[in-house]
């Protein structure tokens, strides 16, 4: 009986002890939170300014932007701010923000669990209040106890000041991209007419900016995800009462025109928006405009100057002589991946073509540019670049007989660049000249989802499986970007080692700690004997000189320098990347709207700019050379995979005499079989294994077959 009543007194006391700490807890925490202050509204443009983004060259030293810099911002008063503006506001961003005390717990709670659920970040449960807190009044504080600040300064601020004075704040502070903030300037900038006169559409798309203004910006690369936006926002009001389903219908189908973009004094503009628009989707629009980073890029800003320079001078005059308004430059460093000059268009704040619109990110057909990565694939394969195929016309489409030499009804059957057939070429004439006709049969020869694969694993992002194309993918026919594209090439520059793009090459908060910095961690993604055969071919002046001339504006005296053009059949692109081991630079030349530009072959019109500005680059970087890939000359090896068209069967005999003519001084080889196309003597998956039983089995035979026999007929060849 003692004993339980001594048990019965240590667990009172145990919950007394308990209760007390509790509450004294409690009271310490009460007495902290007593201590959240709502600070004077006018030091809040202060604190932002002191805390704004800046954005330098690769030296640290070079400003190319400041966030928060020449800031335009007018403040207008709450009843002079159209009331679509504010349902729209409302609408998407807290629709009970009339209904609450300045925090929502249910909304809180369910981001929680959806951010946790999903290893994202995309749910947002705080509301207008929380966020005119967060952005207006906790500048800077990153520290683990700032969502408690918040909610408690949100509930202390509905106590102080009224829901409208609430919400003009927050429609007077929201960024809307580059210096604008407010509504008031959106309305200018984009309309050219004030917050109070905006339509119904245009009031969505205002509401639809602040979540990401650099990504959603309507002068960037993202417009589709705009209007996507635009009429979700439109939809949430509708859903709450604040437009009839006529007006939403309305505002969804009209075409509201932009107002093109001013010129802000950005150095680097293109490069500075991409970068800006990784910041942003990283750490928020919040902290990139006020969070004080420190950001060192990669850009060489000399180089970049002289890219802008030589872009503007030769779109101007190819705007005259080939109807091309406008190029887009890359340099790239393949050994790190940093960006070192990225120019977009011609000039920026050009509104005549459009020029903030960045080509360096958008997809557009690469042309003749894609074929490197279907030879990569044939090599890897087996083939080498003396293997032969015949450059005849030919009917790939199994749809059409062999005789039907169109590209009509879905039959397919291409022309080269200068309507001629060659006959028996070897790959490396066949990729150094851009041989439309045998490069279609490489990629017949390397697959389709192989060479695709490869791309993908070299940097080509945003290309679709094998079903979406066919054999035009080596002429171009998919959609690539010239940044990808450039950084891809840069597998070939450092011998088969994958290094990604980047922008950054430091971010630093506003205490000088280290956010992130970029080391790069190449990794294998293609042998490198494959590569050097690539760049072998690449600088080759002799195997190109049939196409481009013995001097030409892409051969270097004494410099190993690889280049690839392409030109798109319809003339609205035209592409050249070239590289040296230490950098790639690639150059792309047209007009923004997609028109074609003159009937000229890329040569023409983009590589003497390449080149301009290819001389400057190479004056940065050593005089490196390629290592030359392994010589195979074993009569092991198949004829035709050895330059050899005249027959399949090889026939070796004793040479007594010294032939100069002759691979070895030892033997005299004579070849019979006949003519036939490649695919009589190898099985295309498996070219140095035994030869096809039955080569009828391919589905290509015949096809291949038939413009041979016509050729071999004409020859008169047996």
């Amino acid at each position: 009986m003692k004993k339980r009543s001594i048990l019965k007194h240590g667990f009172r006391n145990s919950v007394i002890f308990l209760l007390s700490c509790g509450i004294i807890l409690a009271s310490l925490v009460l007495v902290w939170i007593s201590t959240f202050k709502i600070p004077s509204i006018d030091t809040i443009e202060e604190r932002k300014i002191s805390q704004s983004t800046k954005i330098y060259d690769n030296t640290g030293k070079i400003l190319l932007y400041d966030v928060y810099q020449n800031a335009k911002r007018t403040l207008v008063p709450f009843e002079d701010i159209s009331q679509y503006i504010k349902d729209a506001v409302v609408s998407i961003e807290d629709k009970n923000f009339y209904k609450h005390n300045g925090f929502q717990l249910k909304s809180f709670l369910r981001a929680v669990i959806v951010n946790a659920l999903t290893g994202q970040y995309s749910q947002g449960g705080s509301t207008i209040t929380q966020q005119v807190v967060k952005n207006s009044i906790l500048i800077g504080d990153k520290t683990i106890t700032r969502k408690l600040k918040e909610i408690v300064l949100a509930l202390k601020l509905e106590r102080a000041i009224s829901k409208n004075q609430i919400l003009e704040m927050y429609l007077n502070e929201n960024p809307y991209g580059g210096t604008l903030y407010g509504v008031e300037e959106a309305s200018q900038a984009f309309f050219g007419k004030t917050s109070k006169e905006v339509s119904v559409a245009e009031a969505a798309y205002i509401a639809a900016l602040p979540q990401a203004p650099s990504y959603y910006s309507p002068y960037g690369n993202h417009r589709d995800e705009l209007e996507e936006r635009k009429n979700l926002v439109l939809e949430k009001m509708r859903a709450g009462g604040k437009i009839t389903k006529e007006e939403n219908d309305s505002a969804v189908a009209e075409k509201v025109t932009f107002l093109p973009k001013s010129n802000t004094g950005i150095k680097a503009p293109h490069f500075v928006m991409f970068v800006k628009d990784y910041l942003e989707k990283k750490y928020g629009a919040d902290v990139l405009g006020q969070g004080g980073l420190r950001v060192i890029t990669t850009l060489n800003f000399d180089l970049q100057i002289k890219a802008e320079a030589i872009a503007k001078q030769f779109a101007e005059s190819n705007e005259r002589d080939f109807n091309g308004s406008n190029d887009a430059f890359v340099a790239i460093d393949p050994k790190t991946g940093g960006i070192l000059t990225m120019v977009g268009s011609r000039d920026y704040f050009d509104k005549e073509i459009d020029g903030n619109f960045n080509v360096t990110t958008a997809h557009r057909q690469p042309g003749s540019t894609f074929k490197p990565f279907a030879y990569s694939e044939a090599f890897i394969k087996g083939y080498t670049p003396e293997t032969v195929l015949f450059d005849l016309q030919t009917q790939f489409s199994a749809k059409c007989p062999p005789d039907n030499l169109t590209s009509e009804d879905e039959c397919y059957s291409p022309q080269n660049y200068d309507d001629r057939f060659r006959g028996p070429v070897t790959l490396r004439e066949a990729l150094a000249q851009s041989i439309n006709v045998p490069s279609v049969k490489t990629l017949y020869l390397a697959g389709v989802k192989e060479t695709l694969d490869l791309a993908k694993d070299m940097g080509i992002t945003g290309l679709g499986n094998e079903n979406t194309y066919g054999l035009t993918l080596v002429l171009g026919g998919g959609e690539v970007s010239l940044l990808d594209m450039t950084s891809a090439y840069g597998v070939f520059a450092t011998e088969g080692l994958r290094v990604p793009y980047t922008s950054i090459l430091k971010v630093e908060d506003a205490k000088a700690r280290v956010l992130e910095e970029i080391k790069p961690k190449p990794y294998r993604v293609i042998d490198a004997e494959i590569t050097r055969k690539i760049s072998d071919i690449l600088t080759d002046n002799v195997a190109r000189t049939p196409l481009y001339g013995a001097n030409s504006v892409i051969y270097f005296p004494g410099r190993d320098v690889a280049v690839k053009t392409g030109t798109t059949n319809d003339y609205k692109d035209a592409w050249i990347i070239g590289y040296t081991p230490s950098v790639v630079v690639g150059t792309w030349a047209g007009n923004n709207d997609n028109t074609p530009m003159a009937k000229k072959v890329s040569g023409l019109i983009v590589a003497p700019m390449w080149r301009a500005f290819m001389d400057e680059v190479l004056k940065t970087v050593p005089g490196e050379e390629f290592v030359k890939p392994q010589k195979e000359d074993s009569y092991d090896l198949k004829p035709v995979l050895r330059g050899k068209w005249q027959g399949g069967i090889s026939n070796i005999v004793q040479n007594l005499f010294f032939n100069p003519n002759v691979p070895y001084n030892s033997v005299q080889e004579t070849l019979s079989g006949g003519v036939h196309s490649i695919l009589y003597w190898v099985d295309k998956d498996n070219p140095r294994g035994t030869s096809p039983a039955n080569p009828n089995d391919d589905s290509q035979f015949e096809r291949w077959e038939y413009s041979v026999r016509l050729w071999a007929q004409s020859q008169g060849l047996p």
